[in-house]
C-alpha cells in the first residue's frame, strides 16, 4: 500500500515511522523547514526503550507525483486548508484519508473537498512531542492508532487499510464504531485542554487546588452535554473511565494545547473549545466554563 503521511510532527513522525519500519511505503510530506531537518538527521524516534533513527522518504508539495492509496493527515488542525491544497494532485479514484486531527469540524472539512467516500475515521492515543533538534519524543509507552468507516462498514477497502497497518509495532484499533470513539476522544482531550490552560498547571495541580475538582467535573458536564446534543449515543462506561482517568491525582496529565500555549506557539483553540461553543449555541445549551476558557484562550492569541 502507497500511503502517504501528511507531516512529520509528534504524531505523523512516531506513526509513519512505525509503519515505515514495518516494510510500508510510505512517503513524509513536509514543508521545507522540516524537509531539510530530516534531510541532515534523519527521523529519530526517542522512545522509553531506546533512540531509533531512519532516513524516510520525503516529498513536498510541488514534487508530489501519482496518487496514493491512503493518506493520513497528521498536522494540527489551523494547518488544515493549506493541507487541502497540497495533498489534492495526491488523491485519485481509490485514495482514503484517514486524519487524525483533534475535535470533529476537519471531517466535514476533508468531506466537503474530497467527498464523502473518501474520509474514514482516525485518532491515535500517544504521549510524544517534538524535541529541540526535531527528535520525536515518545513519552510513554502508550501508542494506539484507531480507524474505521465512519458510518460503520468496513468494506474491502477498509480491510486493505487494516491489513497495512496492524503489523505497524503499534497498538491498533480497527473499530466499527468510530464515530464513538472519536467523540470520547474530543470529551477527554477538550476538558483536558480546558482545564491545563485555565489553571496553567498539570492535573495534579489543579485537582490538589482548592476547587480544582469542582472546575475539572463541570467543564467534563458542559462537554458531555454538548456532544450527546451533537449526536454521541452515550457510553456510560467508557465515559466513566475518561472521568476517572482525569480525575487522578496522583497522575499528572497535561494536553498538547497547554504544552504548545506554554511555549507561546498557536493553539487549537478555534478547533478543540471554538467548535464545542458553536455547538452548544445550537442546542441553546449554557457551558460557562467553556466560554471562560475561550475568553482565556483568545486573549492569549491576541497577546502572541
Amino acid at each position: 500500500m502507497r500511503i502517504l503521511m501528511a507531516g512529520a510532527g509528534a504524531t505523523g513522525g512516531y506513526f509513519g515511522a512505525r509503519l515505515a519500519q514495518a516494510g510500508q511505503d510510505v512517503t513524509f510530506l513536509v514543508r521545507e523547514r522540516r524537509y531539510q531537518q530530516l534531510q541532515a538527521s534523519g527521523l529519530v524516534l526517542q522512545t522509553p526503550h531506546g533512540t531509533e533513527t531512519l532516513k524516510p522518504q520525503l516529498a513536498q508539495a510541488n514534487s508530489l507525483t501519482g496518487h496514493y492509496d491512503l493518506i493520513i493527515v497528521t498536522v494540527k488542525s489551523f494547518a488544515l486548508d493549506q493541507v487541502l491544497e497540497d495533498i489534492a494532485p495526491a488523491v485519485g479514484p481509490e485514495t482514503l484519508i484517514m486524519p487524525i486531527l483533534n475535535g470533529l469540524r476537519h471531517i466535514a472539512t476533508l468531506q466537503q473537498h474530497f467527498g464523502e467516500d473518501k474520509v474514514i475515521g482516525g485518532l491515535c492515543k500517544i504521549n510524544a512531542t517534538l524535541g529541540e533538534n526535531g527528535e520525536v519524543i515518545q513519552m510513554t509507552p502508550l501508542h494506539q492508532l484507531y480507524y474505521g468507516a465512519l458510518d460503520g462498514n468496513n468494506d474491502a477497502r477498509l480491510q486493505r487499510v487494516d491489513a497495512a497497518l496492524r503489523d505497524c509495532q503499534v497498538d491498533t484499533r480497527f473499530s466499527d464504531n468510530i464515530m464513538d470513539e472519536l467523540w470520547e476522544k474530543w470529551l477527554l482531550l477538550s476538558t483536558l485542554g480546558a482545564v491545563c490552560c485555565l489553571a496553567r498547571g498539570n492535573t495534579q495541580q489543579i485537582l490538589t487546588s482548592r476547587g480544582g475538582e469542582a472546575l475539572l467535573q463541570g467543564v467534563f458536564s458542559e462537554i458531555l452535554s454538548v456532544i450527546t446534543a451533537e449526536g454521541y449515543q452515550t457510553r456510560p462506561a467508557a465515559t466513566a473511565r475518561i472521568l476517572e482517568l482525569l480525575s487522578d491525582p496522583a497522575t499528572p496529565m497535561t494536553s498538547s494545547m497547554y504544552r504548545d500555549l506554554t511555549q507561546g506557539f498557536d493553539i487549537e483553540a478555534d478547533q478543540v473549545i471554538g467548535d464545542l461553543l458553536l455547538r452548544a449555541k445550537r442546542h441553546s445549551l449554557a457551558t460557562p466554563l467553556l466560554n471562560a476558557v475561550d475568553v482565556n484562550l483568545q486573549v492569549y492569541l491576541q497577546q502572541r
